[in-house]
């Protein structure tokens, strides 16, 4: 049989005539059925078009090749898989350039150019529209490639990398040298979620009493007055203090520069020993009134230096003798956290707390550290007593600063915040971080007060240690959707047998 696409289709004995009547059917494209017509009028008829008498008019598809209007070419771009009304589109076209049922040599080549397909392409739809004609079925020129196509999956068994040392699978090249598998496809099982990243961060280590102190530090902080539905305080009444390095720039930075920009060249005299100063931070959790701030909870973020008078001027500076500069504390003692504690502690908290709570209870959490003050410092309480505040000192459990909100997630946003300030010297580094402290956003402060409940509730799960995950709660869009919840449930029976679990420690 010849194989030339462009000829007619051969009568056998029976005779298959290509003007032959199309029978109806049911199901499929009916070539007898009018044009389909969109909103712009414009059309196509996969149907050959019929005389009176029930034959092929081939004169007015003669007529119709040559006042139809070209697609504009799209020269050397090959679609991957032609859409449904392409095909229609090039069958259409085809049908337009025949006579008698025959394409001329450079027909299909010319369509092919015209939509930018490949010629076989179109001989394919053409050959395959001649059979079903050739046995008098309506004319089918969408697809056959019908849900999943393409080459299968290789299945692979994963099992193996669970036996690999840790260390032996910290990088993807690692994988590939256990597995015996390529780098591409690592990525792809990793892009499908069969292997998954993970950044593990040394926690401190803790021990029976530390986890037992954690344990009732957590059940402490749950409210039992509803014994059916107890949930975490809200830490309205809570003031949290904590100290930390703040360094003049990172050791690191990434930028994104232009082909042509110059990269930037940083320099220090020693990058381990980059200039920085110790502030003291002391924020409770924002309040909010229909959606409005009405306390954002950012008390103070005090430096811990002290400013004394220039011994002798500096003419590259500017600075004349007895200009006060400022001096870093090298040695921060417990007598310095009390005078900052009385001094500037208590001053903010006493102009900054909402009105409407100055009688009740202020608990000021610190962590464990050697310089802050006992919880009954004599000198100290004297002095939170004053104006009608009741302000107390109590301590976090030891080894935990998961339960700290500023440990947790504040200071390394604001000091994100501090880095993109682009302060020179030290002077202008305090400033800066105050800057940083005073921008971040309190709505941003209220979520990790949520985070820290959340935190709480795991710990109560896992006995008091800290190999917990915090659960992803989408805060930001239960704030937007005003869905936030103000504080976290704590199931009854998670309660209870955290009680009973401290009661067989006793």
């Amino acid at each position: 049989m010849d194989g030339d696409l462009n000829e007619p289709a051969v009568e056998e004995a029976e005779g298959l005539d290509l003007n032959a009547v199309v029978l109806e059917e049911a199901h499929g494209l009916d070539l007898n059925q009018p044009i389909m017509v969109d909103d712009n009028d414009n059309g196509f008829d996969l149907n050959l078009p019929l005389d009176e008498y029930g034959a092929v008019d081939f004169s007015f598809l003669q007529n119709l090749a040559e006042s139809a209007v070209e697609a504009p070419i799209q020269a050397n771009h090959r679609r991957k898989e032609m859409t449904e009304e392409l095909r229609k589109q090039v069958y259409q076209a085809l049908l337009a350039r025949s006579k008698n049922g025959k394409l001329g040599k450079q027909d299909t080549a010319s369509v092919a150019d015209q939509f930018g397909l490949h010629i076989r392409t179109v001989q394919r739809l053409w050959k395959r529209g001649k059979i079903q004609l050739a046995n008098s079925v309506p004319v089918v020129v969408s697809s056959l490639k019908k849900g999943r196509v393409g080459r299968k999956a290789i299945p692979v068994d994963l099992e193996p990398l669970r036996n690999i040392p840790l260390k032996e699978r910290m990088t993807i090249e690692d994988v590939c040298n256990q597995l015996h598998l390529s780098k591409w496809r690592i990525q792809r099982y990793l892009k499908k979620g069969f292997l998954r990243h993970h950044s593990s961060s040394i926690k401190p280590y803790l021990t029976q009493a530390n986890k037992k102190s954690r344990l009732k530090w957590c059940v402490d902080m749950i409210e039992r007055e509803l014994l059916a539905d107890p949930r975490f305080k809200d830490f309205y009444d809570f003031v949290i203090i904590d100290e930390k390095w703040f360094y003049l720039h990172q050791k690191s930075e990434k930028y994104y520069l232009l082909p042509e920009e110059d990269d930037p060249n940083r320099t220090c005299k020693n990058k381990n020993y980059i200039p920085r100063l110790m502030f003291l931070c002391v924020c409770a959790r924002p309040r909010f009134r229909d959606g409005e701030c009405i306390f954002n909870g950012k008390l103070g973020c005090f430096p811990l230096v002290t400013y004394e008078p220039a011994v002798r001027g500096n003419q590259r500076t500017g600075r004349v003798c007895g200009e006060l500069v400022m001096k870093p504390i090298t040695s921060i003692t417990r007598d310095v956290i009390r005078d900052f504690m009385i001094n500037k502690v208590l001053p903010a908290i006493r102009a900054k707390w909402p009105r409407e709570d100055v009688g009740k209870s202020i608990f000021i959490q610190q962590d464990n550290a050697p310089s802050h003050l006992k919880l009954d410092d004599p000198v100290f309480c004297e002095a939170a007593k004053q104006d009608g505040f009741d302000i107390r000192l109590i301590c976090q459990p030891p080894n935990s600063p998961d339960f700290n909100i500023l440990d947790l997630g504040f200071f390394r946003a604001i000091q994100a915040i501090q880095y993109k300030k682009n302060a020179k010297t030290l002077e202008a580094l305090v400033p800066t971080v105050q800057e940083a402290f005073m921008e971040y956003c309190p709505y941003k402060a209220n979520r990790i007060f949520v985070t820290l409940q959340t935190v709480l509730k795991e710990s109560i799960k896992v006995k008091g240690n800290n190999n917990y995950k915090i659960p992803h709660m989408q805060k930001q869009r239960l704030e937007r959707e005003e869905r936030l919840p103000l504080q976290i449930n704590c199931e009854a029976s998670l309660l209870d047998e955290a009680l009973a679990s401290l009661a067989a420690s006793n």
